[in-house]
């Protein structure tokens, strides 16, 4: 693994726009604009490297799907701060039926240099974005620069064929609907919805955009309607699930959640069982059940017990996105256990390349290993203002 400087492609701002990248640049808090598409620089991996990742990321998402059959088996969603029994009683039933549910995609973030194992930093595996950069963006900057290489990528087409293989599992006769949030001001959500819209058309599917603002309620049938009063009988949505379960909907949501079987009537997607793998205790419980795992840092609940005085830790609420009240605890200083509930990791700060923080994002659809994303920071969290650098394998 090896991080170059390259000149970036002219008009590369609207090479990446005119592909579905539509929000290449970032704001910053004093108003100016810099890359978020960065491909000043790229990185560049070994054949042998990318295939151990693969082994890595697959093994992990095991791991992780046993961590989620051990919370349900022994009713621990107190510890993924889900008190509420009848949500966890519908998690645990979309888990039993997991089979007959559609579940398309996750990101593993991973802390990677090159020279020792990659170790799991968390599991998005409800809303993960940076998708299309990683699919698309980053291939085709690849055919520009690099002719006849080839890049760790088989994205699209995998979605593609997730889609085909799972149709069977919608409800029939009925579009799939695609929802984003419009409040999210960059178009990051609606570019990633967009963007997985197209693989399920290319798959054979009918869809029907829609925001998850404009989703109505018809309390007269009792179901979910879109723009047009149609019944909305599957959705995929961009929207995480402890949103979706506990807003103003929330109790409508559980109400007619379709968990495969015949029950309720509107499917969502991602499942309900994805809530316990986008939660920050399951690096926790992983932990207990694989101690000393060489692709694991060490996490609790509890507090930071004795990373307090060994390499530090790191305080992550057990829900939130692109960082949002992480915060970081060198060893030795007093231990700080926060009110809110968090998971206490291990400190393991992101390798440094020339001053660039770097996380690769591995991607996983359905149960393989199928792309990576690599986002830099200046800082010690990855957030916001992160920058995507596209990768090569040479």
């Amino acid at each position: 693994m090896e991080r170059h400087t390259i000149e970036p492609r002219p008009g590369w701002q609207q090479i990446v726009e005119a592909q579905g990248l539509i929000y290449p640049l970032t704001r910053y808090p004093d108003d100016s604009l810099r890359p978020y598409w960065d491909e000043s620089a790229y990185y560049s991996f070994t054949l042998p490297e990318v295939e151990a990742l693969e082994e890595v990321v697959e093994e992990l998402h095991g791991m992780c799907l046993a961590a989620a059959a051990h919370i349900v088996e022994h009713d621990r969603f107190a510890d993924l701060g889900i008190d509420d029994p009848r949500q966890a009683g519908l998690i645990a039933e979309a888990w039993q039926r997991r089979d007959e549910l559609p579940s398309l995609y996750g990101r593993f973030d991973l802390h990677y240099d090159g020279t020792g194992p990659a170790k799991m930093l968390e599991y998005n595996a409800d809303t993960p974005t940076s998708l299309v950069e990683a699919a698309s963006a980053q291939w085709f900057w690849m055919e520009d620069r690099f002719v006849g290489a080839d890049q760790w990528n088989s994205l699209h087409e995998r979605l593609v064929e997730a889609w085909r293989r799972q149709a069977k599992l919608l409800p029939p006769g009925a579009p799939l609907h695609f929802a984003h949030s419009a409040g999210d001001e960059l178009g990051e959500d609606l570019m990633t919805v967009a963007y997985l819209e197209e693989t399920a058309q290319q798959a054979g599917l009918e869809t029907v955009a829609i925001s998850m603002e404009e989703i109505g309620w018809d309390s007269l049938s009792g179901r979910f309607v879109d723009q047009r009063l149609k019944f909305i009988r599957s959705c995929f949505k961009l929207y995480p699930w402890e949103w979706l379960a506990t807003d103003r909907f929330g109790p409508h949501v559980l109400d007619t959640l379709d968990n495969g079987g015949g029950t309720g009537t509107t499917l969502w997607i991602e499942p309900a069982w994805k809530m316990l793998l986008s939660n920050k205790a399951l690096l926790a419980i992983l932990w207990e059940l694989y101690p000393g795992h060489p692709n694991l840092l060490p996490a609790y609940l509890d507090g930071p017990r004795e990373l307090a005085d060994t390499a530090g830790y790191v305080a992550k609420p057990l829900l939130g996105r692109e960082g949002a009240g992480v915060t970081v605890h060198r060893a030795g200083a007093e231990p700080v256990v926060r009110d809110e509930r968090c998971c206490y990791q291990e400190f393991a700060p992101l390798p440094d390349f020339d001053g660039n923080r770097v996380v690769l994002g591995a991607w996983v659809v359905e149960d393989e290993a199928a792309g990576l994303g690599i986002r830099e920071s200046a800082g010690l969290i990855t957030d916001e203002y992160a920058r995507f650098l596209p990768h090569v394998i040479l």
